[in-house]
């Protein structure tokens, strides 16, 4: 069951909580991306970051000298949200129009991970979370490189999910109204995908579709 911290705690539209870490772990694990937050001399900051989880834990990285990452490898209080868009809900009134999204906020501090080959296992896993199997064909990143890369890792000890997905929640009033109500999805699909310019042609394409499930596009007039 997720935390249930002051910070965490849900307390408008509270119905719209998920309690099961799994719903956590998805939303992480679909989206990759994480609007971390961070307060420096210059004001309030809040930037997107390819995000990945392992486990328990979320893992960012960057370049070493990164005002962000350099930021965070200082212990501090920080947050991580993740957002998926799931669509549109349109009603019969303005007033409830609203959408179905799957959202996690992630509170905690980030620690370094100093250590070049548990980046590189680290690291891997986020290669092969993305395309299953492409670390080994890849030239495997060398200790220069390792060294060049900033890893930060935040436990997931401090979280909340929230989740929309319900029906559309017009007035009584306004129910004999003539006009469309209904839901609009919207989803993100992957593929297909493009052949680096100059990519030898005896290359065959691989196949990442197992990563990807239900979201994975093929484009039937090739």
């Amino acid at each position: 069951m997720l935390s249930n911290t002051p910070r965490t705690t849900i307390k408008k539209a509270s119905h719209k909580a998920a309690t099961d870490p799994l719903k956590l772990y998805e939303i992480i694990d679909e989206s990759l991306i994480g609007h971390v937050a961070i307060d420096d001399a210059t004001g309030p900051l809040v930037i997107p970051m390819l995000a990945w989880r392992v486990d328990d834990a979320i893992y960012i990285h960057g370049a070493h000298n990164s005002r962000l990452l350099r930021q965070l490898s200082t212990p501090k209080p920080t947050c991580v949200t993740f957002t998926l868009f799931d669509g549109w809900v349109l009603a019969r009134s303005a007033f409830h129009h609203s959408a179905h999204y799957r959202s996690a906020v992630v509170v905690g501090e980030f620690t370094v991970i100093e250590d070049n080959r548990e980046k590189d296992r680290l690291l891997t896993h986020f290669i092969e979370q993305i395309a299953p199997g492409r670390s080994q064909e890849v030239r495997p990143s060398n200790n220069k490189e390792l060294s060049a890369t900033r890893l930060l890792r935040m436990p997931l000890v401090e979280a909340s999910v929230k989740m929309s997905h319900g029906a559309v929640n017009d007035d009584d009033n306004d129910m004999s109204r003539p006009v469309w109500a209904g839901i609009l999805p919207y989803r993100t699909v992957v593929g297909p995908m493009r052949g680096d310019a100059q990519l030898a042609q005896n290359i065959q394409q691989p196949n990442y579709q197992s990563a990807y499930a239900g979201r994975w596009y093929t484009d039937e007039k090739e």
